[in-house]
């Protein structure tokens, strides 16, 4: 490795990385722009908008917004890679793939439904058909989930849901 020496403005090699003239803030572990694939989420969702942070924060909020983007295109298929290759930031990105993809899909809904209804045991075993019920009931329940809050009503909606899942 080579280093330009400021004060003489020679290259010197394997010089130590204390002694380059690039100084780097610090950033301890809990801070938003320590990067670990445990805290992109904040990120993502626009929790960390490179706004919040000062100004000699900036250039390492762009290292991160690129990782993540990176984190984001590497997963995404190709036929949507087109969509998010010049994108510049991670939280827009993020919005879009959540804007298309996050809905329920009432054809889905419809499919559940009927392969709910019509699945019969025919040859499978008693754990092998209810395993496969369970996976249909549980894919529902994650595309039409039950309302969380401890009122009477909602608590009328589940257990209609579980006396629905008997029948």
């Amino acid at each position: 490795m080579a280093i330009i020496d400021d004060e003489n403005n020679h290259l010197r090699a394997n010089a130590s990385p204390t002694t380059s003239a690039t100084r780097f803030t610090i950033v301890d572990h809990n801070h938003p722009l320590y990067l670990q694939p445990t805290n992109t989420p904040g990120f993502v969702d626009g929790k960390y908008p490179k706004s919040k942070f000062k100004p000699e924060l900036h250039d390492r909020w762009e290292k991160v917004n690129a990782v993540v983007l990176s984190w984001i295109m590497n997963v995404v298929r190709p036929g949507l890679l087109s969509s998010v290759v010049y994108a510049s930031n991670a939280h827009k990105v993020w919005e879009d793939l959540k804007e298309r993809f996050n809905k329920v899909n009432g054809s889905r809904v419809l499919y559940l439904h009927r392969e709910i209804h019509t699945l019969i045991q025919g040859t499978m075993t008693v754990a092998d058909y209810f395993s496969k019920l369970r996976d249909l009931w549980d894919e529902f329940d994650a595309l039409m989930p039950c309302p969380g809050c401890p009122c009477p009503e909602s608590k009328k909606y589940a257990a209609h849901s579980e006396y629905h899942k008997l029948l």
